[in-house]
């Protein structure tokens, strides 16, 4: 696996990097949270996002997109996670289009996929039923009626659920809560009778959304892939979500030492910087070699899911729990180094905490992934 970039993905981080800190720093996020902004991002930049060709980074040409792979892809959401930036590229540009992708037929694909790379739809991926990530407890509930099915049951955690224009919903037709077979994936339209949207605003200040399905009626033509054959597509998707999310919390984690870094530097204690006490600067290097071995294992997730979105799942679950707890200890040190305003609105290091906090348990957290590894390897 190639853990060094290429020219090209040089100049497309290179460009992520310029684009991000210009248009969407953290302070655009600070401006979202107070003005209680119920959308929770900017539409003119998911616009600005989609004519740059990040929207369609994952989509063929054919479709309008620039076809990339999830390289390209990780680089972009390691620049939006040092900038903080809210947008529905998680959502729409990887999860939906990774499942359209795998799954979807060619109605469904020219439908969606041409409108997500020019930025003209927000798509949500609905699975969450539980208090923590346990994709094989779905029991939302879809059942044959006439010519179509009834969806039954409740997803929390939506991403971006509030404004989106079509909702990819996982639910069981057959088996049993804890199986991964009997899963189906639906392609729903949010304004179905029967829906509730709640909008939820989160520690981190982004928006996610808890729906409830009530008899909701969809008709043969909105599942996505095959009935009861869900569960490949749906470890592909996560597959997809968990390492983009992990490249996420590398640039989030690695924004959070640079600041770190930054502030013991200048900040002075009896007269002197206390980034010269031995202890800060132990704890500074212990966490600089565990962020190199991050983006190690992000790059390796990365080229995994390019050579084989659907079996990079150990690759993948190594790199998700590895950088859980990485970025977790960074935005921690962060807080901790900071000293006292750490605590204070006026730093950002808090902000970054509290995305680590919620991005980390984003598909799993690192425990989950840990367990996951066992399984796969046996134990």
């Amino acid at each position: 696996m190639g853990l060094v970039l290429n020219e090209d993905e040089k100049m497309l981080a290179e460009t992520a990097e310029g684009f991000f800190a210009d248009k969407a720093p953290a302070k655009q996020l600070r401006k979202l949270r107070d003005d209680r902004d119920e959308t929770g991002y900017d539409k003119g930049l998911w616009q600005e996002m989609a004519d740059m060709g990040f929207a369609g980074i994952l989509i063929d040409e054919d479709h309008g997109g620039v076809n990339m792979g999830y390289m390209a892809a990780g680089l972009v959401a390691e620049q939006m996670g040092k900038n903080l930036t809210a947008s529905p590229f998680l959502s729409t540009a990887i999860l939906a289009a990774t499942a359209l992708n795998q799954a979807g037929s060619a109605e469904q694909k020219t439908a969606w996929l041409p409108k997500i790379a020019a930025g003209q739809a927000v798509m949500s991926f609905a699975l969450e039923e539980g208090v923590k990530h346990n994709p094989a407890a779905t029991n939302m509930s879809a059942e044959r009626s006439g010519n179509g099915f009834k969806l039954n049951g409740q997803k929390g955690m939506v991403i971006d659920g509030h404004v989106a224009d079509q909702m990819i919903v996982v639910t069981r037709t057959s088996g049993q809560a804890g199986d991964m077979d009997g899963l189906t994936l639906f392609l729903v339209d949010p304004k179905t009778k029967g829906i509730d949207i709640e909008r939820t605003q989160m520690v981190d200040s982004r928006n996610a959304a808890r729906i409830e399905f009530d008899d909701v009626e969809v008709n043969a033509d909105a599942v996505l892939g095959e009935v009861d054959n869900g569960g490949d597509v749906l470890k592909a998707v996560l597959n997809a979500g968990r390492a983009a999310v992990a490249a996420e919390l590398l640039g989030t984690g690695g924004e959070a030492f640079r600041q770190t870094t930054d502030y013991i530097r200048e900040r002075k204690q009896f007269g002197t910087e206390v980034g010269s006490f031995q202890a800060l600067q132990h704890r500074s290097a212990h966490l600089y070699s565990e962020m190199e071995i991050a983006r190690s294992a992000v790059l390796a997730a990365l080229t995994a899911l390019d050579m084989d979105v659907k079996g990079a799942e150990l690759p993948v679950a190594m790199t998700k729990a590895k950088l859980g707890q990485v970025a977790k200890l960074a935005g921690l040190e962060g807080v901790q180094m900071h000293g006292g305003v750490g605590m204070t609105d006026e730093y950002d290091i808090g902000l970054y905490l509290k995305r680590i906090r919620v991005a980390q348990e984003l598909f799993g957290d690192s425990n989950y992934q840990m367990d996951a590894i066992a399984r796969m390897k046996g134990y």
